[in-house]
């Protein structure tokens, strides 16, 4: 077992922290809201400090999981930051999804310190994260991905070393360009099969036995017809991870003309008002008066 530290107890990381602790191992937490760490305390075994230094003294593996890279940089730069507090030799897996130039940014920093890093966005949403099955993509040292792989088991079904720094933030961009592709086409078809006059369960029922086959449809579609999109992952995060990869494209070249569009069918869902809705949310946009 080891002693961790967790760092940022939000809708994902809260879940993720406690799987740590159930599996065993030694967790300190730290949240910028502290009352969250107190309830994190209340039901799981483990202890909590004030600064991200406090909460790294000592451990042998950090983890992270905040909003952005301005967040990320601010919990782990600085004097209260988690570099400043961490012992030398000790791993920092940051499961935010975040750009690659941060990552290969902080990985950096880290070896200039005598630190690992490890860049590890994680999929499956906020049900993976409680059900301890996500998929984690992971950039960094090879050694470094062997000392954190059976750590990180603890909330993962799926954990892949997709090469150097940065490149699990690479894969999860890939892991978005099909969720938003997907999406929409999951909502165009059932806006489709609507107005064509179909019982529009059915017709998921039979395509789904087949070549059409998604997550998003097994998952999604039956609440989306019910108007219900309160089911996870937010449009407001699905934007800022697509403001990402669009980055990201311009730099090196990839065209992504379908994603460019549903990021702006994104931006017509917040102005619906709709920004925490989650990103099946597409259909609500189709079906505007």
């Amino acid at each position: 077992m080891a002693k961790v530290a967790f760092i940022g107890l939000g809708v994902m990381g809260y879940p993720m922290a406690g799987h740590l602790a159930q599996a065993g191992h030694e967790v300190r937490v730290y949240n910028r809201n502290a009352a969250k760490a107190q309830q994190w305390l209340s039901e799981y075994p483990g202890s909590a400090a004030a600064t991200p230094r406090e909460a790294v003294a000592g451990a042998e593996m950090v983890m992270v999981c905040v909003g952005n890279d301005d967040d990320l940089r601010s919990v782990v730069l600085g004097d209260s930051g988690a570099f400043a507090g961490m012992q030398a030799g000790a791993l920092l897996v940051d499961h935010t999804t975040a750009s690659a130039e941060v990552a290969r940014e902080l990985a950096g920093i880290a070896q200039s310190c005598g630190l690992g890093f490890l860049d590890a966005p994680v999929s499956g949403g906020q049900a993976g994260a409680q059900n301890g099955a996500l998929t984690v993509m992971v950039g960094g040292d090879a050694t470094y991905y062997s000392k954190a792989e059976p750590v990180i088991q603890a909330y993962a079904r799926m954990i892949r070393h997709m090469g150097e720094a940065g490149s699990g933030q690479l894969t999860k961009m890939v892991n978005q360009i099909c969720i938003a592709g997907v999406v929409q086409g999951l909502s165009e078809a059932l806006h489709f099969a609507q107005c064509a006059g179909l019982d529009a369960e059915g017709a998921m029922a039979v395509i789904s036995k087949g070549a059409a086959q998604s997550w998003q449809l097994e998952n999604r579609h039956k609440t989306m017809l019910a108007g219900e999109f309160e089911h996870g992952f937010a449009v407001d995060w699905m934007r800022k991870d697509l403001s990402i990869l669009l980055a990201e494209a311009r730099r090196n070249g990839a065209q992504l003309p379908v994603t460019a569009l549903v990021d702006q069918f994104y931006a017509d869902v917040q102005g619906m008002g709709g920004g925490r809705w989650d990103t099946s949310s597409l259909l609500a946009r189709l079906k505007r008066p």
